[in-house]
């Protein structure tokens, strides 16, 4: 945002610095649990608050016992292990799902585009408890709860909705005349799609895959409703831990999940900034 100019009215330096004040406060209010998780999770103490070795800054209030307990206890290892291997998977489906819905529906043939668009975003706007109770009785109709290829399907369905919203984004500024040159030149839609459209819309198509792994890690509600003891991932660990024996290992791993979160961000700014340039919005 520009600079308050030096003609404004009172009026406008008042709105000027309540808008700053006001997004501060914002800012500080999503911010501040998070901040408060990443020096609690190195507590020397099973508790969950600040000791008074902790907030006079003495070294033997600060531990990685409770990290070290997250790569050392089998339970923890097995549900990161479940989430490992789901996660990678449901975003793979959700992202070649995504790409070729929203290049589908790209085309300017394709008829009921607004409708079929609201479908297949419906998972994202659909409350999750709604969505996770359906997929439990279809699921267990056609022997998929309980089952890891059912977790890994439900968490794609999550997943698409991301994948084609960026790629859908980033197709808006796709020039179709690049297609029908191919096309003249003998390539066939898939050598054009693999050739042509590919680089040109990898940052949104990485971008939703990001989106979608983030969902399938950090999803909770449906694993609980569709998964067995077999699939518990790390968030219903965490769950557990919470209901049945709190236990201060829950803060590490979340800081640990932050930190994911954090990188995984990271790289779609610069995904993003990387398809401005390409597209010509932004400066090089």
């Amino acid at each position: 945002m520009s600079a308050l100019p030096p003609y404004a009215s009172p009026l406008q330096r008042t709105w000027y610095y309540s808008f700053r004040v006001i997004c501060g406060l914002i800012f500080f209010f999503l911010i501040f649990p998070i901040l408060v998780i990443l020096p609690l999770s190195f507590n020397a103490q099973d508790f969950f608050t600040f000791t008074k070795e902790m907030l006079a800054l003495n070294p033997a209030g600060y531990s990685f016992k409770h990290y070290q307990d997250f790569f050392t206890n089998p339970d923890w290892q097995q549900a990161l292990t479940n989430s490992v291997m789901i996660a990678p998977v449901a975003t793979l489906l959700a992202t070649s799902f995504g790409t070729i819905a929203a290049v589908g529906l790209s085309q300017s043939h394709v008829p009921y585009k607004p409708a079929i668009m609201a479908v297949l975003i419906s998972p994202m706007i659909v409350p999750l408890i709604i969505s996770a109770a359906g997929m439990y009785f279809f699921y267990s109709r056609i022997g998929l709860q309980g089952t890891y290829w059912g977790v890994v399907l439900a968490h794609s369905a999550l997943g698409t909705p991301f994948v084609i919203i960026t790629v859908t984004a980033t197709l808006v500024g796709f020039d179709r005349s690049l297609v029908r040159a191919s096309a003249s030149l003998g390539a066939n839609p898939v050598t054009t799609f693999f050739k042509v459209q590919m680089p040109l819309i990898i940052p949104g198509v990485v971008s939703g895959a990001l989106f979608a792994f983030i969902t399938s890690f950090d999803e909770v509600v449906v694993v609980l409703f569709l998964g067995s003891a077999g699939q518990k991932t790390l968030p219903w660990q965490m769950f557990t831990g919470l209901r049945e024996q709190i236990s201060p290992t829950i803060l590490a791993v979340a800081s640990l999940m932050v930190a994911i979160s954090i990188v995984l961000l990271t790289v779609l700014e610069m995904l993003r900034r990387r398809s401005e340039r390409l597209r010509g919005l932004t400066p090089g």
